[in-house]
């Protein structure tokens, strides 16, 4: 058996109005949709966070790493 769960005289409102324009059969069925977005946002967020640390600490080697092979390069005319 589900769980009971208290939801203002509003937000059911604006619960009914999303099942209507989303041709969804349950409210139930609404917040689940609304679950599964804020799932996939929170997943993004922390994917975007791993990027960025991984992003910042590679940077002091790649920026060493492609000084090497601008042109001109003093370090790669005295690797030749």
């Amino acid at each position: 058996m589900g769980k009971p769960l208290m939801i203002q005289e509003h937000d059911d409102e604006r619960i009914t109005a999303l099942k209507d324009r989303l041709g969804l059969r349950t409210k139930v069925d609404v917040v689940r949709r609304g679950l599964d977005l804020l799932e996939s946002e929170a997943e993004r967020i922390a994917r975007v966070d791993r990027w960025r640390r991984a992003a910042k600490a590679a940077a002091p080697t790649s920026k060493a790493v492609n000084a090497d092979f601008r042109r001109g390069s003093a370090a790669r005319l005295r690797n030749s």
